[in-house]
């Protein structure tokens, strides 16, 4: 029998992390989570595989494409509308990162950054997974509103804790690490302008592989300061979504949707290489406990302080509040990622890591399994947003086909009293049994 070559490992794992776990959707089960699943029993039988550089960069595009797309998702124009019950909130969000970081700080002696990556891993919401599934959630306008604004407000101030957090070894790290993130902010405009001037009018349609490339140098620039690959794709998404007005192409409809899908073919295998670089110990009766611990008691105080500051601040019923606080409690990127950082920097027990795991697959199951309609986390289905100039076009459509219709109608309308003057054609009574032949 031949061996099974590499080439076919790689065809096989493709098949395995597109067909499966999409299939498996029907039963209500996240594709995420069934491919973090097919990680961990694959670290079985592949040996040394989670080393593979391939697939290492495999789950590095997959991670920096979806946090790319979550940048390019961000619209100010609909933040500052709600600006003030967005204020609140964060005000909220930033007293309960505060208390769980001290909450764990005094019952679990962690220290101080430890604490607060738990209280961010705990907390935060993936903002890219829970856009993608607002359109099959059975929301209404309004409620899809909230928790779009909700869910990216959270993330910006998780990130901008994150990149505080890892950067307070010292004052001399800080500082250079805040030079190299302004240089950044400040250089990416002048670097998207530039490429706009010199490339994309000998290049048309190439918007989209200069958003990724940019998003990839910005993402290992960020990785390289130490603050993970997800900081740089956001800011190099968020910096494009800006700069819409001045290049509408960059942040398009269509490159959205380009991205969209990008990322959703290469997001499985992120899950797929995490999945594989689970510790055996975080596999542990003491993990469980941990997990069900932090579940049963962080989940009910998520969604509950959440449905309270919609009471307060947003007049909506309380089904509706309950609604919104449920579409915002998974979290399964931000909890992977920071517990990925807490065990190979701060080297936290594989009991904890376990632990946030369980936590995260549970935020992440809770939506599809409450919520009217089953979660769909395929980022490759789901329309995006229409933009301005395609609600336009189609409404111009639907008019001239109203126009057209009406104008078919009126020789119809005039022809009838014509035909209502007409003599009715004589017929003749059929006596019962009797039949008459069929024109056809």
């Amino acid at each position: 029998m031949p061996a099974i070559t590499s080439e076919v490992v790689y065809l096989l794992l493709i098949f395995g992390l597109l067909v499966i776990p999409r299939a498996l959707q029907r039963f209500r089960i996240p594709a995420p989570l069934t491919s973090f699943a097919f990680g961990m029993v694959a670290a079985v039988f592949l040996v040394g595989f989670s080393q593979d550089a391939t697939l290492a960069l495999l789950a590095t595009l997959g991670i920096s494409s979806l946090f790319l797309f979550a940048g390019l998702e961000v619209q100010m124009d609909e933040l500052r509308r709600g600006m003030w019950p967005l204020l609140s909130h964060l005000v909220a969000r930033a007293i309960t990162l505060t208390g769980a970081a001290l909450l764990s700080m005094h019952y679990l002696g962690l220290s101080w950054q430890v604490s607060a990556l738990l209280a961010l891993a705990l907390l935060t919401p993936s903002t890219g997974f829970i856009l993608d599934t607002l359109s099959r959630l059975g929301l209404t306008e309004d409620e899809r509103y909230w928790v779009t604004v909700k869910a990216v407000g959270g993330e910006l101030l998780a990130l901008l804790v994150l990149f505080l957090v890892l950067q307070s070894g010292s004052i001399e790290r800080l500082s250079y690490a805040s030079g190299a993130l302004v240089l950044m902010i400040v250089g990416m405009p002048l670097l998207f302008i530039g490429l706009g001037r010199l490339v994309l009018p000998h290049a048309p349609g190439s918007e989209f592989s200069l958003l990724v490339m940019v998003g990839l140098i910005a993402a290992y620039i960020t990785y390289q300061l130490g603050v993970y690959y997800l900081v740089g794709a956001f800011l190099a998404g968020f910096i494009a979504r800006l700069l819409r007005q001045r290049m509408p192409l960059l942040a398009s409809d269509e490159n959205l949707r380009a991205i969209q899908m990008f990322a959703s073919f290469f997001v499985p295998f992120y899950f797929f290489y995490m999945g594989m670089r689970v510790p055996s110990g975080a596999l542990s009766w003491e993990a469980l406990w941990w997990g069900l611990g932090l579940t049963a008691v962080v989940l009910p105080l998520r969604i509950g302080s959440i449905w309270l500051h919609r009471r307060m601040t947003g007049g909506e019923t309380a089904r509706g509040s309950l609604r919104v606080a449920t579409a915002l409690t998974p979290t399964l990127i931000f909890t992977l990622v920071l517990a990925t950082i807490m065990r190979e920097r701060f080297q936290v027990s594989d009991a904890l890591y376990g632990a946030l795991l369980f936590y995260a697959g549970v935020s992440t199951l809770l939506p599809s399994l409450v919520l009217a309609k089953p979660v769909d986390f395929n980022v490759l289905v789901g329309p995006l947003p229409e933009g301005h100039h395609n609600k336009m076009v189609k409404a111009a459509e639907a008019a001239e086909a109203a126009e057209a219709a009406k104008a078919v109608d009126k020789p119809d309308t005039a022809a009838a009293p014509a035909d209502a003057a007409q003599p009715p054609a004589h017929t003749e009574a059929t006596q019962p049994g009797e039949t008459r032949p069929s024109a056809g």
